[in-house]
C-alpha cells in the first residue's frame, strides 16, 4: 500500500458510497474499485461490506481506517514541517561564536526569536580558528570570528571593527597622553590569548610594525582572572574592546589604542558554494539589515 491507496480508502470509508468516493477524489469509479480490491488482496481481509446502497467496515477495515487517519495525519504534518524549516520559521540555527564575542549578541538573538519563535538553537564557544574548522566540517552553519584569518573558503560578512585597550590596575599611575607601543613595552604585560592565536597575534604584530618589543610576563585566556591579575597589579594587558563591555566593574584603567595602530575586524562567516539553510540564511539577513 501507498500513501495515495490510504487517502482513497479513507474517502471510501466518509463517503461510503464508491461513487461519492469518485467524486470527491476526481477520478473516475472503476480504477478506485479496482484500488479497494487490490488492497484487500494485498492485506488478505475484507475491508469494506455492502449494507444496501452502502459500505460498511468491517472489524479489518476499522484497524486500517485507524491507522489510514494516522499515517495521512503525519504525512501532513510531515510536509508543514518540512516547508516551515524551508522556509526558516522553524528549523535550528547553529552558531559558533569566538571567545570574544559581540557585545549585542543576546539583543540580535532576541531579536531573531521574536521573528522566528519556533527555531532552536546550538551555540558552541570557541577561538577564531577552530570556528573556521567547526564551519568546514559543517558542525556549526554559521560562526562571529576575528580576523585576520585565512577566510578563502567562506563567504564573509563583516560586522565591525573594534579597538583595543590597554588596561592596569587602579593602583598604577595614570597615563595622561596618548598610548603609544614604546611606551607599553616598558609594562609587564599578560596576554588575553595564548600563543598562536588571533588576538596574541595581533598584538605582537603590532609591536613588531613599530619595532618594539614587549614585555610579555605571561598568557591567560580565562577572562575572569586576567582582569582579576589586572585588577591587582600583577601585570598590565592589551584587549578587545568587546571584553571590557562584558566584563565590567573591575578596579582599573583603560586607555584606547588609536585604531591606526591596532584593530580588529569581527566578521561572520559561513562555507562557499554549500547549502545553507534558510534559518541560517534569515540569520545572516537580519544581521545585513542591523
Amino acid at each position: 500500500m501507498d500513501i495515495r491507496q490510504l487517502r482513497y480508502f479513507i474517502a471510501i470509508v466518509e463517503e461510503r458510497k464508491i461513487s461519492a468516493a469518485a467524486v470527491r477524489l476526481h477520478i473516475s469509479q472503476p480504477p478506485l474499485s479496482q484500488h479497494l480490491k487490490t488492497m484487500e488482496e494485498e492485506l488478505g481481509s475484507k475491508l469494506v461490506e455492502r449494507n444496501g446502497k452502502f459500505f460498511e467496515l468491517t472489524e479489518a477495515g476499522k484497524a486500517l481506517y485507524k491507522y489510514a487517519l494516522r499515517v495521512t495525519q503525519l504525512m501532513e504534518e510531515a510536509k508543514m514541517e518540512v516547508k516551515e524549516v524551508g522556509n526558516g520559521t522553524k528549523g535550528r540555527l547553529s552558531l559558533g561564536i569566538n571567545t570574544f564575542s559581540v557585545v549585542e549578541l543576546p539583543e540580535i538573538l532576541h531579536q531573531f526569536q521574536k521573528l522566528y519563535p519556533n527555531v532552536t538553537y546550538k551555540i558552541q564557544q570557541n577561538e577564531s580558528s577552530h570556528l573556521c574548522k567547526l564551519v568546514k566540517d559543517r558542525v556549526v552553519e554559521l560562526a562571529i570570528i576575528r580576523m585576520p584569518l585565512n577566510l578563502d573558503d567562506f563567504s564573509v560578512l563583516h560586522l565591525q571593527t573594534e579597538p583595543f585597550y590597554f588596561i592596569t590596575s587602579k593602583k598604577q599611575k595614570p597615563l595622561v597622553h596618548e598610548v603609544s607601543f614604546g611606551e607599553l613595552q616598558n609594562y609587564p604585560l599578560i596576554l588575553p590569548s595564548t600563543e598562536g592565536l588571533g588576538v596574541h597575534y595581533l598584538i605582537l604584530e603590532a609591536f613588531s610594525r613599530y619595532e618594539k618589543h614587549p614585555n610579555i610576563v605571561g598568557e591567560c585566556s580565562d577572562i575572569t582572572l586576567l582582569m582579576d591579575l589586572v585588577s591587582s597589579g600583577f601585570g598590565a594587558s592589551i584587549v578587545p574592546e568587546t571584553m571590557l563591555k562584558l566584563h565590567k566593574g573591575y578596579p582599573i584603567q583603560s586607555y584606547q589604542i588609536p585604531s591606526s595602530k591596532l584593530s580588529s575586524s569581527v566578521g561572520l562567516i559561513w562555507l562557499k558554494n554549500h547549502y545553507l539553510s534558510k534559518t541560517a540564511q534569515n540569520f545572516v539577513n537580519l544581521l545585513k539589515k542591523r
